[in-house]
């Protein structure tokens, strides 16, 4: 149990450290109490710039669109098919636009609207591609708002939720902090629409069962991403060793608070070693095509001696895949503790499953690689704290 002082002496060194930041800003926040908080996104463009003149860079990403189309249109409630959705948020999103550009104004600063799909990202060229244009955005010093293009994009193609599209983001910039703004003060033990005597967690340490179990998945009526979206969240960046804030962007000057080193919010800690961002892209972005079961022998070498996966180690193959696609690692008792890049489509791993390198020529007529996932293209995915294989 951390006092209140140690806590503000770790929030001061965490902050301390920010030169890249992303800050999420959900539909509770943007469209409080039914409509459109102008104010709100004022204070906010206040803050971010702010934050932009100490010499820090900052990537907005913003829901709101859907939400706003919702008010513009005059529906009574958010629509749930596509179509529907779709066309509310092509309605609410230049209205958003408007809003920050003429609020980001008032501090002379330049926004740029980017909008993306999952596939974006996950197509590893558009992925480079998306880095650059931001890259570029941040050094001529206009904030980027980023937003999924939610106009055009089909449900393969979603990233959940902007909590999630915001994980991708932090990833993809390789940013040293995500501050994800909602209509609560931060995580609590207990429902605190609910229960009066819920207290709130300043400081999450490691996100175990008991935190995923407690978050309340609570959608706004405008919005989707519950509590339990954002602990998700949290568990995503920190695991690649970025620290995450929840707090409430209703709050006056949250923003500079927070940097600041004040005890609001909640603060989960970065769990290991920072990844590399093409980690980062393969342990959080991509999708899994399928699954390899792995002996125990195997999963100790790739958990404790970092070593690649070979046709050996495997005894089963789950899906249908093709080279070059992300799949999960499981053990024995189907427990996944990895993720990679496969070097053969499945059918050829059935083939040598279970064989020496030296055998797969022979088995399958060609060779590309002796290993069926690099471990460069490999990233351990388990808790070291919670399972024998990487003690």
């Amino acid at each position: 149990m951390t006092t209140k002082q140690e806590r503000i002496e770790i929030r001061t060194d965490l902050f301390n450290r920010v030169k890249r930041a992303v800050i999420k800003v959900g539909t509770g926040v943007l469209t409080h109490d039914q409509k459109p908080a102008a104010s709100v996104i004022t204070h906010l463009a206040r803050q971010i710039s702010w934050l932009m003149d100490e010499g820090r860079q900052v990537i907005l990403v913003s829901s709101g669109a859907i939400g706003l189309g919702v008010i513009k249109v005059g529906l009574r409630e958010r629509p749930t098919d596509i179509p529907h959705k779709q066309a509310a948020a092509a309605a609410g999103q230049p209205s958003l636009m408007h809003a920050y550009e003429k609020a980001f104004g008032r501090y002379r600063k330049k926004v740029a609207q980017v909008l993306l799909t999952r596939d974006d990202l996950c197509n590893r060229r558009r992925h480079l591609n998306a880095r650059n244009t931001l890259n570029v955005l941040l050094d001529w010093g206009v904030l980027p708002i980023v937003n999924e293009n939610d106009t055009v994009v089909v449900n393969e193609l979603k990233f959940g939720d902007n909590d999630n599209l915001a994980a991708m983001i932090t990833h993809l910039m390789d940013a040293q902090m995500l501050v994800n703004l909602t209509d609560i003060d931060g995580f609590y033990d207990k429902d605190p629409h609910v229960h009066k005597d819920a207290s709130l967690v300043p400081l999450i340490s490691r996100i175990d069962r008991t935190v995923e179990q407690t978050a309340c998945d609570i959608p706004g009526a405008l919005g989707t991403g519950g509590m339990s979206s954002k602990v998700q969240t949290a568990k995503k960046v920190t695991s690649s060793g970025i620290p995450m804030v929840i707090a409430s962007g209703l709050k006056p000057n949250i923003l500079k608070s927070l940097f600041q080193g004040k005890d609001v919010g909640t603060l989960f800690l970065p769990g290991r070693q920072k990844m590399t961002c093409r980690k980062c892209w393969i342990a959080f972005t991509l999708k899994e095509k399928g699954a390899i079961r792995v002996d125990r022998g195997a999963a100790r070498a790739i958990c404790k001696q970092g070593r690649s996966l070979l046709p050996i180690g495997i005894i089963d193959v789950d899906g249908e895949f093709r080279e070059g696609d992300m799949v999960g690692c499981l053990d024995l008792d189907g427990t996944a503790f990895a993720k990679g890049l496969v070097n053969y489509k499945a059918s050829d791993i059935r083939k040598v499953m279970g064989l020496k390198t030296s055998q797969i020529r022979k088995r399958l007529g060609h060779k590309y690689y002796d290993e069926v996932i690099h471990r460069d293209n490999l990233v351990i995915t388990l808790d070291e704290t919670e399972d024998p294989l990487c003690q």
